[in-house]
């Protein structure tokens, strides 16, 4: 019998979808006797284990140069929050790699991710979608002043790179005549 037979599993909301590589900010709820408190962890995922309600996620990090690896429970809710920092760029499932380097070579290339248009309650995806762009426009816009700030105009001249002039081929291969030292005249 499994246990989402007799349950359902619900996946916890604050957690966003996670691939290995991604460098990640962990809030978990930690109880102490009567107190709770929420400690964050921060590290890359090295692996992600799927696989109903026993599905996981590992992160690494290395602290004073010991490395330390939490697995979290993508279902539990001591998981406060899962914040994403930066997505990996690797090719990979598991980084188990990332153990054995030191931590200047174990640092990740970012991917670029394209930003996900969700349009507001209530508001159609076509009135979201010319919002998005007319922000866009004006980002663009407001980074164009600064590029022609910078572009020399026709009041500032140029600087000028002025050549050294070079001799043909033919003279360089000729040996220079040996200049004899002046003479000096008896009077």
């Amino acid at each position: 019998m499994n246990i989402t037979q007799v349950m359902e599993v619900k996946p916890n909301p604050n957690i966003p979808p996670l691939a290995p590589g991604d460098t990640v900010k962990v809030k978990v709820r930690i109880v102490e006797g009567e107190k709770s408190r929420i400690q964050a962890f921060q590290g890359v995922v090295i692996r992600v284990r799927h696989g109903g309600a026993g599905a996981s996620f590992t992160v690494r990090r290395v602290t004073y140069g010991i490395g330390v690896e939490r697995t979290f429970p993508i279902y539990s809710p001591q998981v406060e929050s899962v914040d994403v920092l930066r997505h990996g760029k690797v090719r990979r499932a598991k980084l188990y790699y990332l153990r054995g380097l030191s931590t200047k070579a174990s640092r990740i290339k970012e991917r670029r991710v394209e930003k996900v248009l969700v349009p507001e309650e209530g508001q159609p995806v076509e009135q979201a979608q010319a919002e998005a762009e007319a922000q866009a426009q004006a980002e663009a816009q407001a980074q164009q002043p600064q590029a022609e700030a910078q572009a020399p105009t026709a009041e500032q001249p140029k600087a000028e790179v002025k050549e050294a002039p070079q001799a043909p081929a033919k003279e360089q291969a000729q040996p220079a005549p040996a200049q004899q030292p002046p003479t000096q005249e008896k009077a």
